[in-house]
């Protein structure tokens, strides 16, 4: 399997393309942005004109768009993937979806012959651009072995979770809460701490050396302190869709979820002030509550 097809050349796509090609495969893409087709035309991959023609040149290919809806018109579309893919080919579906959504697309896949991998991934822009991407991957065993050399070459840590599709999407919506619950958890005793007197680096040190220190908790308190909220490889928008997912996974299983539901209600507030920014503009919500500003001295 060489030729590779992928759909979505955000940030996360783009990173993923580069692997791609760096690994050996004949890449084609597709994105609704011309920059990001002649974007990947310069890294020396194949520019198409819709998704039918990416999948006409693919025996796999990536979806990483932002929604579920947005996979639905990709596959089903009047150009999409469906209207090009050979019998025995495969879609990877990289973005994160509501588990219902991607079962609700297995069927007409299946019929037509071509095989469904879903793998939601975790590990951002930088993840994205080294090639260490963590991915949750269910598929049936075969298919999962026949696709692994192109799943490794964007990703370092890969987990076979399972053979149903949807419970790629299920572990992702589990994670999700967890890191959402943590950024509530970072921005909040932050602010404390500079409130109370404490600089900035001294709790940035004493954190990152303690036992909640993680690269979620040292990458998100270094671009607060130099307030770089915009242009990071995380916006705001992508996590308050996927904390969205985790919440309705909740109440469709009837789990009480106290702490993701808070993450959950203060993304809304930092979607609603901060459109255009990242995860960490958050903060700039509770530091103007607290009056005081997480920053380097």
């Amino acid at each position: 399997m060489k030729n590779i097809g992928i759909i979505g050349l955000g940030d996360m796509g783009i990173g993923m393309a580069v692997n791609l090609l760096k690994n050996g495969f004949i890449l084609s893409g597709f994105d609704v942005r011309e920059d990001r087709l002649k974007k990947l035309k310069n890294l020396g991959g194949n520019p198409m004109a819709t998704c039918q023609e990416v999948a006409s040149q693919s025996d796999a290919v990536f979806i990483m768009v932002l929604n579920g809806q947005q996979v639905k018109e990709v596959i089903q579309g009047e150009t999409g993937l469906l209207k090009g893919l050979k019998p025995g080919s495969t879609i990877i579906v990289s973005a994160t979806i509501n588990p219902s959504e991607i079962k609700e697309i297995e069927a007409p896949i299946l019929a037509a012959g071509i095989n469904l991998i879903d793998s939601p991934v975790s590990g951002g822009k930088s993840g994205a651009d080294s090639g260490t991407l963590t991915l949750m991957t269910s598929a049936k065993k075969g298919v999962f072995d026949d696709c692994k050399d192109v799943l490794e070459a964007v990703g370092s840590n890969i987990f076979h979770v399972g053979e149903e599709i949807g419970i790629g999407q299920t572990v992702k919506a589990a994670l999700q809460a967890l890191i959402g619950a943590s950024f509530t958890a970072i921005f909040e005793s932050l602010v404390l701490g500079v409130k109370a007197g404490v600089k900035a680096e001294t709790l940035y040190e004493v954190f990152g050396a303690s036992g909640v220190s993680s690269p979620l908790f040292k990458n998100s308190a270094k671009l607060i302190m130099e307030r770089r909220f915009k242009d990071t490889g995380s916006h705001i928008g992508t996590m308050y869709k996927d904390l969205g997912i985790s919440m309705a996974m909740a109440k469709e299983n009837g789990v009480a979820m106290f702490t993701a539901a808070a993450a959950f209600e203060l993304f809304r507030s930092g979607i609603s002030l901060f459109p255009d920014e990242d995860n960490w503009a958050i903060i700039k919500l509770l530091e103007q509550i607290a009056g005081t500003e997480v920053k380097q001295q």
